[in-house]
């Protein structure tokens, strides 16, 4: 299986990175900005536990969220990230 994100989707992966601190995750955000999906084991772990973290603080942030379209957008963030993890646990399992 050919690990493959959308531009979309990559570029929602590399806005999570960026928000982290840059040190472990340089090599990763390197990748990912060249459009670079040739990961290796670490790597697709790497992102599949920072996208795990970043859905947990999404969910809470749509949980506190009073404003409709704020929620809305969250929301729509939130399905991005599920597509993506799901794609990429998928290619964990396949490494």
């Amino acid at each position: 299986m050919q690990f493959r994100l959308e531009k979309d989707e990559l570029d929602f992966l590399a806005n999570v990175l960026l928000e982290q601190d840059p040190g472990p995750y340089e090599s990763l955000l390197d990748k990912i900005l060249a459009r670079d999906l040739r990961l290796d084991a670490g790597e697709l772990e790497q992102a599949a536990e920072l996208l795990t973290s970043k859905k947990s603080s999404l969910k809470n942030q749509i949980a506190r969220e009073p404003a409709v379209p704020v929620m809305a957008e969250l929301q729509r963030q939130l399905a991005l990230l599920e597509r993506v993890l799901e794609m990429v646990k998928e290619a964990c399992v396949m490494f």
